[in-house]
């Protein structure tokens, strides 16, 4: 059965991208990054290409490519466009879909709206991925608790990094999540150690 899923961080910088990667070639899905904001001659989509080994995976066009590496709100307004929601729509696929968010939950599209109201617009699952550091547990937790407030579906949580097994088991606990997997610091990432990190998820 194909599902959609949109993986989001609980900051920036925590792997998205990267864990993006293992469950697009793990489960041989499609993958959309709606919003790329900065670096777009090594966009995500790019990074992405580059990392699955698959042949069934297609990679859908982002909705908006802006310029500068900043909250897509800035970014937008640099470029002299303001990002609307109503352009967003799932692409047309008969496979499953990974959509790669931008940031954590809170990060602004324009003056009134965020990731989250992007999430509730495409009506998809959330798979949350969270790295250990000092303040994860704060902000895991606040992520989490957002999504239920929110009523969002949420498919689990994946750790990535160096483990923390007191950090993870709290989490897991307090939040009542499922955990789909704990991805370790992969020393160098290519097709074949994404292929390999694929074994660390528990994903059904």
């Amino acid at each position: 059965m194909n599902e959609n899923y949109f993986v989001t961080g609980i900051g920036t910088g925590i792997g998205k991208t990267m864990i993006s990667a293992i469950l697009t070639e793990k489960l041989k899905a499609d993958y959309w990054k709606p919003i790329q904001s900065g670096d777009l001659a090594q966009s995500d989509s790019f990074a992405i290409e580059n990392l699955i080994s698959n042949s069934k995976t297609k990679i859908h066009s982002e909705i908006y490519r802006l310029n500068k590496p900043l909250s897509p709100h800035l970014s937008a307004k640099l470029d002299g466009i303001q990002i609307e929601l109503s352009k967003f729509h799932l692409p047309e696929t008969k496979n499953s879909l990974i959509i790669e968010g931008a940031g954590g939950l809170l990060v602004p599209l324009n003056d009134k709206e965020l990731i989250l109201d992007l999430i509730k617009q495409l009506n998809v699952q959330v798979i949350v991925v969270s790295q250990n550091y000092l303040g994860s547990i704060n902000h895991t937790l606040l992520t989490i608790n957002a999504l239920k407030q929110n009523s969002i579906q949420i498919k689990g949580i994946i750790f990535n990094g160096e483990s923390n097994l007191e950090t993870e088991d709290y989490i897991l606990k307090y939040m009542q999540v499922p955990c789909l997997g704990k991805i370790p610091l992969l020393k160098d990432v290519n097709k074949q150690t994404i292929i390999e990190a694929g074994h660390y998820l528990t994903f059904e």
